[in-house]
């Protein structure tokens, strides 16, 4: 750790996208757009939420901790970004640098959690709708909710403690908009295989557990919906389940694509853009989904927007 201290007391250059100066102002502007509706859309989950009594329901209550997930997760590396798009400064100082790092690194692996929490809400809906409220009580929810922030934490304190005991050397610079775990490590100046290792195995926990673990519970959830006769039950059922697993698709894909590779084969430049779809794409999409096909929120935002009176 001292050798980490030592040669990079004074912190890290953010390369950010300054080899594409063209593109710097248009992905500024986009940006801006897209962190704006972020903001905006996650929020409006989280207060209709709470204003809407039809929504105080556990699917609610999770998608709620997504939102908030989201808006942290976001604002994790995006101002950053903002600040280092418009050119004002591209430096990031080691304190910083490890903060973002383990922020960004618990608030992704939170979500890895959530999202199986989820996925089990709506296998108890969908395979034994006349026990749910009984099997989804307010105790059991609040629990499953701490268990993916604590879970989130700790695996985020392991990789970030494994990464601050590699030593570092060699340039000041990061090939990143953000500091990146797999840019940190490249930066690596001996033989780190061991860490490497280690960092790996934490990794596989945080994704490829909860991944099987939602496959599993859609697996339940298909045959459950399979025998469902009606037309009309199948669609509510595919309904409740499809937004969920369309965000699921998107989130564990990026997160395979990018962290399950060797560090050895991994491509800056490339992994600049498929980052930009995880940190910023993701969190603002995932109120459009849930919110385009969802009635209740629909009907809860014409609501507070006061349509409610007209068809009432």
């Amino acid at each position: 750790m001292g050798s980490f201290n030592t040669s990079f007391g004074e912190g890290f250059i953010l390369v950010g996208f300054s080899d594409w100066p063209q593109l710097e102002f248009i992905l500024f502007i986009y940006i801006s757009l897209f962190y704006s509706l972020t903001l905006i859309g996650n929020t409006t989950i989280i207060v209709l939420s709470q204003l809407d009594p039809r929504l105080h329901t556990p699917m609610y209550f999770f998608l709620c901790h997504l939102s908030f997930l989201d808006l942290c997760y976001i604002t994790s590396t995006v101002p950053q970004l903002l600040i280092n798009l418009s050119g004002l400064d591209r430096t990031i100082s080691y304190g910083r640098c490890v903060a973002q790092l383990f922020f960004y690194l618990a608030l992704g692996s939170t979500e890895c959690v959530l999202l199986v929490v989820m996925a089990f809400d709506r296998y108890a809906a969908v395979c034994r709708p006349l026990h749910y409220t009984a099997i989804m009580n307010p105790l059991l929810c609040h629990s499953l909710a701490i268990a993916a922030w604590v879970g989130g934490l700790m695996n985020s304190l392991i990789q970030t403690s494994l990464m601050m005991a590699m030593p570092l050397c060699g340039l000041h610079y990061l090939n990143h908009f953000f500091c990146e775990m797999l840019v940190l490590q490249k930066l690596a100046c001996e033989d780190t295989g061991g860490t490497e290792a280690k960092i790996f195995v934490a990794r596989v926990i945080i994704i490829v557990i909860p991944a099987a673990l939602i496959l599993g519970s859609y697996a339940h959830i298909a045959q459950a919906v399979l025998r469902i006769k009606s037309m009309s039950g199948r669609r509510k059922a595919f309904g409740t389940c499809g937004s969920h697993l369309l965000v699921v698709c998107l989130f564990y894909g990026s997160a395979m694509y990018t962290y399950l590779q060797p560090t050895g084969s991994y491509s800056e430049s490339e992994g600049k853009f498929v980052a930009l779809f995880y940190t910023i794409i993701i969190p603002m999409l995932n109120p459009l989904i849930y919110t385009l096909r969802n009635k209740d929120v629909k009907g809860a935002l014409w609501k507070v927007l006061g349509r409610g009176r007209d068809s009432g």
